[in-house]
């Protein structure tokens, strides 16, 4: 049986924290999806720019039209991996925006069901916020900065 001291209210708490749980670990797997498309999308622009360089290293005079073509075709390719990473990259700065809003309406939720906790003192005091309750920004920062160091403006592929 249960303890006959929990209420109700200790139990929704509970359940309140174990969601936030559960959403902060599905936002730091969807900053580590993001991350890895970033990292594989850098290696191979990396390593388009590596053979566009073999071709632009050759005189004009000494090309064939297909070293011209060649390199039209990955211009074309980098160009669109470029633009794929923008995209993702404005899809992540998204998420941030859409997880920061969803953080304070729970925050507020939580504060307009639980507005109080008074101690045995009897002086009113907020609820200690778990570190599940907290934002997952420390995460989220940490992931725009690993996609603003790589292909970003500080990485040297660009």
């Amino acid at each position: 049986m249960a303890d006959s001291t929990i209420t109700v209210d200790d139990i929704e708490g509970e359940l309140f924290k174990i969601e936030r749980i559960r959403d902060v670990l599905v936002r730091r797997e969807s900053e580590l999806r993001y991350m890895m498309d970033d990292i594989q999308l850098c290696k191979e622009i990396t390593r388009l720019k590596k053979d566009l360089q073999k071709l632009v290293s050759i005189p004009d005079n000494d090309k064939s039209n297909e070293d011209w073509q060649k390199e039209e075709e990955l211009l074309q390719q980098i160009h669109k991996l470029v633009e794929t990473r923008d995209f993702l990259v404005d899809d992540v700065e998204f998420e941030r925006l859409r997880e920061k809003e969803e953080d304070k309406e729970m925050a507020d939720f939580l504060e307009s069901k639980f507005p109080r906790n008074m101690k045995k003192t009897g002086v009113p005091t907020r609820r200690a916020t778990s570190r599940a309750q907290q934002t997952s920004s420390p995460f989220t920062k940490t992931g725009l900065t690993l996609l603003k160091e790589c292909c970003g403006f500080t990485c040297s592929i660009m």
